[in-house]
């Protein structure tokens, strides 16, 4: 019976490397949909904010995995028979994160002081220079250290796309353990990874609430 050793930690490593792949995936999509939404959040139209309460209420109420069991089988059905794992989890954590973050963005532009609006409309700029030139740069440092927290979130829960066959760290510590049958030694490694990973952006998360100031602002 093989032990674990270093091919396996090895094999850890490069599982460690897809769940980073997988976590980008889904952030980086999550935040360009996450804008949108936040942006469609706040719009002077009902409509559309409705649409997009509707869209955030819709996703947050679902747990993760059931998403990614929608979207994977889902596509399936439409034809999409040989979809891969990472671009099913992909597609289903960018939903998941784009929820999450058009909420933390809209609270963090809602935020902005009325008068900051006010004084905007009165230089006579338009609704997008109002957004982009005043709100924004200034609800950016409001809205990043809980961008950061919740990247580590995001991060963590990527160990649930095992569920559909996509081979991330937690995934390749149990398919090491069903040939070593040390799940002590092999999970802790694994926690390991996960806290190397996590870690330091929890503290880059800490310190740019520090260095912005966010509390006192």
């Amino acid at each position: 019976m093989p032990t674990f050793g270093l091919t396996q930690f090895i094999f850890l490593l490069d599982a460690a490397v897809w769940t980073l792949a997988l976590s980008a995936l889904g952030f980086i999509g999550g935040g360009l949909v996450g804008f949108v939404v936040a942006l469609a959040r706040i719009s002077p139209s009902r409509t559309i904010r409705w649409t997009a309460m509707i869209y955030v209420q819709l996703i947050q109420g679902t747990p993760l995995l059931v998403l990614l069991f929608i979207v994977y089988f889902g596509l399936s059905i439409a034809g999409f028979n040989n979809l891969p794992a990472l671009l099913a989890a992909g597609v289903a954590i960018t939903l998941y994160t784009s929820a999450f973050l058009a909420e933390i963005w809209r609270g963090s532009i809602r935020s902005i002081a009325k008068t900051q609006w006010e004084a905007a409309e009165c230089l006579g700029l338009s609704r997008w220079q109002r957004m982009t030139r005043v709100i924004l740069p200034q609800s950016l440092r409001i809205a990043t250290p809980p961008t950061v927290g919740f990247l580590v979130q995001v991060i963590k829960n990527t160990s649930l796309a095992s569920a559909i066959g996509f081979v991330e760290l937690a995934q390749a510590g149990k398919l090491i353990n069903n040939s070593t049958f040390q799940p002590f030694s092999i999970f802790m490694v694994v926690a390991a990874i996960y806290f190397a990973i996590c870690f330091p952006l929890t503290l880059a998360s800490r310190k740019l609430e520090r260095k912005l100031n966010v509390s006192n602002r």
